[in-house]
């Protein structure tokens, strides 16, 4: 018996291609309007310049365009074993991203050992720490385990654009219009101690939850202040 059940429609697996397939295109062109700028950049720089893999963590309703800051460098994403995770990994591959298939409510701890295996083997990795269901902007502890697991540092990171069309979704997924100006902020790495108990878990994870509301407010900011 298959985990997701969806997989054994060859209507649905189908569907799942059409969409990444239609959708990089579109994107593709999309993005190549987009107007850049990053603030703490020197975060990343100093965490890959010590030979570590950061552990990227992001707001599901951001995914667009960090996806797109953070192209082609073959980082591992989380995508949830439904079928709007079958898409947008078949999507995301066509941006150079690699993902392994789980989520906080099915196939979560196996997929944290395949996370892990991939740190090993010298991967960068994702989490949409909001996802795939929600509650939004509220940071759950796949990350924290993981960094805890690897000891490789957290990276929170949030985009801002200066307009965007926003979808009617849990997440209030936003799409960057054409030529609009788009803010990423990267903070601080976020550190997890190996002996780190439960307590210790929940405070990593209230520290990424504060931290990735911080830098919403300062992309905002920023946005803001160029207008």
């Amino acid at each position: 018996m298959t985990d997701a059940p969806w997989k054994a429609s060859r209507s649905k697996r189908w569907q799942a291609a059409a969409i990444a397939a239609a959708g990089y295109p579109l994107i593709e062109a999309l993005s190549a309007t987009y107007r850049w700028q990053a603030e703490g950049r020197e975060h990343l720089e100093r965490v890959e310049a010590e030979g570590r893999r950061p552990i990227m963590a992001a707001w599901h309703g951001r995914i667009l365009p960090c996806s797109m800051f953070f192209r082609d460098r073959g980082i591992v994403v989380l995508a949830s074993e439904n079928f709007d995770g079958e898409w947008i990994a078949r999507l995301l591959a066509r941006f150079g991203f690699g993902a392994v298939r789980g989520s906080s409510s099915r196939g979560g701890a196996r997929a944290l050992v395949q996370l892990k295996k991939m740190v090993a083997q010298g991967r960068s990795t994702a989490f949409t720490v909001d996802g795939p269901r929600g509650p939004a902007l509220v940071a759950q502890a796949g990350a924290v385990w993981l960094a805890k697991a690897t000891g490789q540092p957290i990276l929170p990171v949030h985009t801002e654009a200066s307009r965007f069309w926003t979808a009617r979704s849990w997440d209030r997924m936003q799409v960057p219009k054409p030529f609009s100006r788009v803010t990423m902020c990267i903070g601080a790495p976020i550190e997890v101690p190996a002996d780190a108990d439960e307590h210790g878990i929940e405070a990593g994870r209230v520290q990424l939850e504060e931290a990735l509301l911080e830098l919403m407010r300062r992309a905002r900011a920023l946005v803001m202040a160029g207008r």
